[in-house]
């Protein structure tokens, strides 16, 4: 059971014996300034209309009824109705047992169980090598898919393939452009064409695998079969940079053979018209969405074009419905700030067809800035227009390269500086993070050598720490459980990095100024207590970001 949980059954049994109501729930938060206490709640202020007081009436009942708790030393009422709870010094120091006894468990919960979750990130367009903004939401969706599995959730990773429509035919028409001149023949390519590198080595690849030119061949034929070559090879490309960067998806599906081939979009306008919700128009098949009065959006959505051919949205709109609702609670979808404008007509298209409203999410992820030194980085060679994930990946590596993505909000613009990230020193946030417990590896690593013998950390004594910095880390520790559920209710995974560099900034200087090995034995194995207890909360969250533990640095 999480601190806080604890801390909110106190305030319902005060409530009780106050006679007064019970909350749905009680809202916790840390205060700022030591003087506020350790947790505090605004409960009071909540609870005041329902039960017919005064929020400091309330405060004051709850505090004089607040039961005899091992955890808490003290409640104390402030403002216009604030309860500020204090922890017991001894019992912090005792409840590092229990962090040490749960070890990788440590951190997670419950509050996600039995939801099936549908996660959808990355998704590319399989006409080029995956960029850097890719990354950027390759480790925000990663991360927040291991949240959501430590609060119990099923949750189900999936990279959606465009494989259909006008980028695909246009990326078949620029192979087949980049083939001809490798064989040969003069070929321009098509003006919405795709010029990069990339395509020129797939065309030496196929020429190398035997490949032949298709001239002659039906202009359908053509497509399908150079579109298919480029998308296959692609897309194994793309599963190549992501397998390398730790990402791993449950499923793959494709736009063609999954939606179109089955006839969903057919299926969904047959759907949308059988319940009113579309209409005719200059020879378009129109969503009434500006109609509906939960709509945000403003204006209506073509379905059908007038050629008969169902638009992108109709396409998105049957995949949603019928493939990923299908034995799911909640689709989430993160998705690049070009897509800004389909999230209200698919969010009213979705609740048309009868989701709930809280069932589709959709998180934009926001643009990444490369920088060296403060200064914007040159383009990439090999793409021309952006820089690729790949590259960034063979410069920073893995581990820096996924804990700065997740250093800002996914939805705040991302400045990501090559030098900070490469650099070994308290600049570099993952360097700081994984330095910290390298150092307590290096710790446990000296004792063994100067023939001390480590204890089983869980029956070690840990009453002698008392000093107010070996506190606040212990306090530190004992926010991580609810701070991973915090984060995975909010769809926030850039908490934890920032919480971890909190943690790391209050190791470090304690470290400097408090021996762990030493002449006191008893000081000495509480202090490879705390040490140890930091070390398996640095790792479980640096599980989570999907990021290493070195054991040296």
């Amino acid at each position: 059971m999480r601190l806080t949980d604890r801390l909110t059954d106190g305030v319902r049994t005060a409530l009780a014996k106050a006679g007064l109501p019970e909350p749905a729930e009680c809202a916790w938060e840390i205060p700022r300034q030591a003087e506020h206490g350790d947790y505090a709640t605004n409960l009071p202020m909540v609870l005041a209309r329902i039960a017919k007081r005064t929020p400091r009436q309330i405060a004051d009942l709850v505090a004089k009824h607040f039961p005899p708790m091992p955890e808490v030393e003290r409640v104390e009422v402030a403002g216009p109705g604030f309860l500020n709870v204090f922890l017991t010094p001894a019992w912090c120091a005792s409840a590092l047992s229990e962090i040490l006894a749960a070890g990788a468990a440590y951190g997670r919960g419950e509050s996600q169980a039995g939801r099936r979750i549908r996660l959808e990130f990355v998704s590319a367009n399989p006409t080029g090598p995956l960029v850097i903004v890719n990354a950027r939401a390759a480790a925000v969706g990663d991360a927040l898919a291991r949240l959501l599995r430590w609060q119990g959730a099923r949750v189900t990773t999936e990279f959606y393939v465009n494989d259909a429509g006008n980028q695909f035919e246009a990326l078949a028409r620029s192979f087949e452009a980049r083939v001809k001149q490798e064989f040969g023949e003069p070929a321009a390519l098509p003006e919405n064409g795709y010029p990069g590198e990339y395509l020129v080595d797939l065309a030496k690849a196929y020429r190398h695998e035997g490949g032949r030119l298709m001239n002659g061949a039906p202009e359908r034929e053509r497509i399908e079969h150079f579109g298919r070559y480029a998308v296959a090879r692609m897309v194994e490309a793309q599963r190549r940079t992501l397998r390398g960067y730790g990402v791993e998806f449950d499923v793959w599906s494709s736009e063609q053979r999954d939606v179109r081939d089955k006839r969903l979009p057919e299926k969904v306008l047959e759907e949308f018209a059988s319940r009113g919700l579309s209409y005719e128009q200059d020879g378009a098949l129109w969503f009434r969405s500006s109609e509906r009065e939960e709509a945000g959006d403003d204006k209506d959505r073509v379905l059908r074009r007038s050629n008969g051919e169902p638009t992108y949205f109709a396409v998105d709109v049957a995949y949603h419905h019928y493939l990923k609702f299908a034995n799911t609670d909640r689709v989430i979808n993160l998705l690049g700030p070009d897509h800004h404008g389909l999230v209200a007509p698919m969010r009213e298209a979705m609740q048309a067809l009868g989701h709930p409203p809280e069932a589709f999410e959709v998180l934009i992820v926001q643009l990444v800035t490369l920088l060296r030194d403060g200064q914007p980085v040159r383009m990439s060679k090999r793409r021309g227009e952006f820089v690729l994930m790949e590259e960034l990946l063979e410069e920073v590596g893995r581990d820096a390269a996924r804990f700065t993505f997740l250093t800002r909000r996914h939805d705040s613009p991302l400045e990501f500086d090559l030098a900070v990230a490469t650099r070994q020193s308290n600049e570099n946030p993952v360097y700081y993070v994984q330095y910290a417990h390298a150092r307590i590896r290096s710790i446990f690593r000296q004792a063994v050598e100067q023939g001390i013998a480590v204890p089983i950390l869980t029956d070690v004594d840990t009453s002698p720490l008392v000093e107010p910095a070996e506190l606040a880390l212990i306090k530190l520790l004992l926010q991580f459980p609810e701070l991973v559920n915090g984060a995975a209710r909010a769809l926030e995974p850039h908490r934890v990095a920032y919480w971890l560099q909190q943690l790391a900034a209050e190791f470090h200087p304690w470290y400097k100024t408090h021996r762990v090995i030493q002449d006191d034995a008893r000081l000495m194995r509480a202090r490879m207590a705390l040490c140890a207890a930091v070390d398996t909360v640095i790792r479980n969250g640096l599980e989570l970001l999907g990021v290493s533990a070195p054991e040296t640095m």
